[in-house]
């Protein structure tokens, strides 16, 4: 009999971390209906048949999808004490449920109820729940490992609107909530029973496929820390917050951009169409960017790529005031979308290199907590400045500081402390591909 603690060495031809990659960008693209880009392709349906107006739609969105992150936080706990293969058909059992409840909203309250449910099953538990699972499997190979399951975010991104748009326009939009909410079971679920294994130790494997287990981490080592209680601050630690709020600044600046992206394109004279259309090409350098961000975070500090990809946040809101073509608009949304790649990469793998890869969820569940509450907020900005100015280029010229913060703030971010067997706490050494590791100050 092998026990978890002490795999048997020797890798199969293809190591099975990489079928959990695959079942993760599953799982990554059925999280669609409950990310920004999906629910934006229904705002002026859900407007025209309920009689809400626009802004109170938008604090309706900010209020359940900041209620939304407390849930996050709870399924990152039970993640955590039933592991995902058991967390995970639950959760898609919720997000197609919500499906269902929004298509039969009528007023505030069931619009209310069906947007917390969509955006903490969807967004955050999906997401948690493949990130944590990921993170079990790659520990050299993590960067990679991550930007490969991150492509799921991208294909949805670039299918989810239009398949919702065509969906509309062919049966009505309660009808298409119901077939989105369909589709999320018929992906997911089977997926959950017959692909997921929860750590390569219960199938006498080590991460990455290697012979052995990490540098740093001995089997023993291991076993004591799945078993033992995780006792780190986490919302109470100020390492914590110096790294989560920067790192949350893409959900507040491009959930409020995305969410507001047909209205931002009419008012530079764009149609609609355009608005549904540019989000393929965001998708496109979202997964490029994705890509070569893998290599990237596993050979440099993640905080470094991720002051890059604010550089690119910039450069889209300062487009954004003068979009005026189609090719600008193109233009806007690939910088937008290699933003997006980039982050999702580095928020996936950064919590890991500093906190280790046992008790993740805690950890990952408090970070997405806090990426969610910023794009709770990320529209209301942008609405409330444009129902004063009539336009929404005061609200994107505000917002443009935020980057500028978060640069200097992630730039100085120290990894937390107490951090468990596993964590990289610097790029260096064999684990992270780079120079040797030099002693570092307590």
């Amino acid at each position: 009999m092998q026990h978890a603690s002490s795999p048997v060495p020797g890798r199969p031809r293809i190591f099975y971390g990489w079928w959990i990659v695959v079942a993760g960008a599953v799982v990554a693209f059925s999280s669609g209906p409950g990310q920004t880009y999906g629910f934006s392709t229904f705002i002026d349906s859900i407007i025209e048949d309920t009689g809400l107006e626009r802004t109170s739609l938008s604090a309706l969105y900010a209020v359940g999808t900041g209620v939304s992150a407390a849930m996050v936080l709870a399924v990152s706990r039970l993640a955590d004490r039933y592991g995902v293969r058991r967390t995970l058909p639950l959760v898609a059992l919720g997000v197609g449920l919500a499906c269902i409840s929004m298509s039969m909203a009528q007023g505030a309250f069931v619009v209310f109820v069906s947007f917390s449910a969509l955006r903490a099953l969807a967004q955050g538990s999906l997401t948690i729940n493949t990130t944590v699972l990921t993170a079990q499997w790659f520990v050299r190979k993590r960067g990679r490992a991550m930007s490969l399951q991150g492509l799921g975010f991208p294909l949805s991104l670039a299918v989810i609107p239009l398949l919702a748009r065509t969906l509309i326009d062919q049966i009505g939009w309660r009808e298409a909530y119901v077939v989105l909410g369909v589709m999320v079971w018929v992906l997911v679920i089977p997926l959950a029973f017959f692909v997921i294994r929860e750590r390569p130790e219960e199938m006498g494997l080590f991460p990455d496929g290697a012979d052995g287990p990490p540098p740093g981490e001995t089997a023993d080592a291991a076993a004591r820390a799945t078993a033992t209680p995780d006792r780190r601050r986490v919302l109470t630690s100020l390492r914590f917050w110096w790294l989560a709020l920067p790192l949350s600044t893409p959900a507040l600046v491009v959930t409020g951009l995305v969410f507001h992206q047909s209205a931002i394109m009419q008012e530079q004279g764009l149609g609609p169409t355009v608005a549904a259309a540019t989000f393929v090409p965001m998708a496109v350098l979202s997964a490029g960017s994705a890509l070569v961000t893998g290599g990237l975070v596993d050979r440099f500090r993640p905080q470094v790529v991720f002051a890059a990809s604010l550089l690119a946040m910039l450069a889209a809101m300062a487009m954004a005031l003068f979009i005026n073509s189609l090719w600008q608009a193109v233009l806007y949304a690939g910088l937008l979308g290699m933003c997006s790649g980039i982050g999702q990469v580095v928020n996936s793998v950064t919590w890991a290199h500093f906190y280790g890869r046992f008790g993740l969820g805690r950890v990952q569940g408090a970070a997405v907590m806090v990426n969610i509450a910023a794009s709770a907020l990320g529209p209301l900005p942008l609405a409330a400045l444009a129902g004063v100015f009539d336009s929404f280029r005061p609200g994107v010229a505000v917002m443009a500081l935020l980057p500028l913060v978060s640069i200097a703030a992630i730039l100085t971010a120290r990894p937390p402390d107490g951090s468990r067997v596993g964590a990289q706490p610097s790029a260096c050494g064999p684990t992270a591909g780079g120079a040797p590791c030099r002693p570092r100050r307590q």
